[in-house]
Parts: structure tokens; sequence; C-alpha cells
């Protein structure tokens, strides 16, 4: 019974690494929807199908818990998918709420109401679709108060990213955080919410300059599951690690292998 991760390209290789990193005997089947990448620009409908599919793949790997390794599949179709989808005894999970908690410093069965936090202008680069549902600001209201957020929606980042044009990417990053500095000149946090884009921290970091605190979500995912697998035991199994993907096989796998710098061999999904 591995643990599966999905993300509708490679972008959730990020996740992957940090979670390997934090649980090394833990055994991951990580998909890929690369046929149908990348997901931002598509409907909440369209979404939500394409992402009820891959985890139903994952779901028949083995995986009684899932991870959705993408901020657009876990904006556009999570909430969707636990209240109606999701069987019993399988448990679907998202990348928003470590970030929130990290955000906030309260975990997320805290229902006290919500509180003055440090940070009170925070820059959210993400895709478009992740941008339109407003995820991030509805499930931050719910905790803190007088924070203000202004979003970016960061076209074309995630088709450069893999497609392999690390130049075109990084131009982009600068253009979009370029825009967002342009409706706030000063923000005290910036949140990466996309999985991708970890990939391009460096450059997000350099744009926005080193007084702003960047919050990338791999590492606090990572934790964030170690914790829940701490609690939940019964979903700590074992089985066969695996790269799936419903693109070219060969492809992903170049693509993977140069992200990571390590060999990655993904199979047809």
């Amino acid at each position: 019974m591995a643990v599966g991760i999905f993300d509708s390209g490679l972008g959730g290789l990020t996740v992957l690494e940090a979670v390997e990193n934090r649980l090394p005997d833990l055994p991951f089947v990580y998909l890929a929807d690369s046929a149908h990448a990348p997901y931002g620009v598509r409907t909440s409908d369209d979404i939500f199908d394409l992402t009820c599919t891959a985890v139903s793949r994952l779901f028949d790997a083995g995986c009684d818990l899932v991870i959705l390794a993408c901020n657009t599949a876990s904006a556009a179709a999570l909430r969707r998918m636990q209240e109606s989808w999701v069987p019993k005894d399988k448990r679907v999970l998202g990348v928003f709420v470590p970030l929130i908690e990290a955000m906030t410093e309260r975990q997320w069965g805290d229902n006290s109401p919500p509180r003055e936090v440090d940070v009170k202008h925070v820059a959210l680069f993400a895709t478009p679709a992740t941008v339109a549902s407003r995820a991030f600001q509805r499930e931050l209201a719910f905790r803190a108060i007088g924070v203000d957020v202004e979003a970016q929606a960061c076209g074309g980042v995630v088709d450069a990213i893999e497609d392999g044009d690390m130049i075109l990417a990084e131009a982009l990053v600068r253009s979009h955080v370029d825009a967002l500095q342009r409706k706030m000149p000063a923000p005290d946090a910036a949140i990466l919410g996309c999985t991708h884009y970890p990939l391009m921290q460096q450059h997000f970091q350099s744009a926005l300059g080193d007084d702003v605190r960047v919050f990338s979500q791999a590492s606090l995912v990572a934790d964030s599951l170690a914790d829940y697998l701490q609690r939940h035991p019964d979903m700590v199994g074992t089985g066969e690690a695996a790269f799936l993907t419903t693109g070219d096989p060969r492809r992903v796998s170049d693509r993977a292998t140069q992200f990571l710098r390590r060999q990655i061999t993904f199979q047809s999904a």
C-alpha cells in the first residue's frame, strides 16, 4: 500500500522529493497527467473530472492515501471530491492545508475564531484556475484576520517548465513579479501556489528581494504528511514504488530526470 502523489505534470516532483527525504522508507506511486497538462487554464468541472480519473487510477494501484500535489486540483476539486466522491476507506489530501498552517501558526483542527497573524501583505503566485477559485483566500479567512492577499495569475510558467525552457520560465517569473508589485509594492510574504514554482524559487526570491519571506510548499507538505501518518498508522503500508504518466513515458522520463537530477523512468498509466 504505497502513498499516491498526483500532479497534472511534473511540478509534484518537488513534493515527491521532499517527502522521500522526510520518509525514506515509504513507497510512493507518482502519477503525472501529462496528456492533459496544464490544468491551470481549465474549467473547474474539467479539473474535477480529470482529477477524479487520476486519483481512481492511484486507488487501483493500491494507494489508500493520495496527495494532490497540484494546487489547481486542490483549489478547484478537492473540497468537492471530499464531500461527494472519495470512498470512506480512502483519503485524499491537498497541499493548501500545510501552507495555511505555516502562515497562521495554528493547526488545521483549531476551530477558534480568526486572529491576527504576523504577515499582513501576502503575494500569491498561482495558476489562473487557482487564482480564480479564491480557495487560498477563503481558507485563510477562516483562520486569520487583517491579511491583504494580492493574487497574480502566472500564465505560461508551467508550460515553460514542462517544456524544459527555463530561460523563458525565468523571464515569465520576473514579468509576473513586476505585475504583482505594481498592485502590491511591498509584500511581507509570497506564496508559490503551484508545485512547479519551487523549481524557480531562486528567481522569485531574487525578483521579490531578500526582505520578502517566500513560502514554498514541498517541505511543508512533507512534514504534514509525516505528522498525518504518525496519527493514522493504518495508512502506512508496503508496496512497489512507481512513476506513471498519461503522456509519452520517454519524454516525461527525460524531463523528470532533468528536474530531479537522477534517473526517473515513467511507465504508461
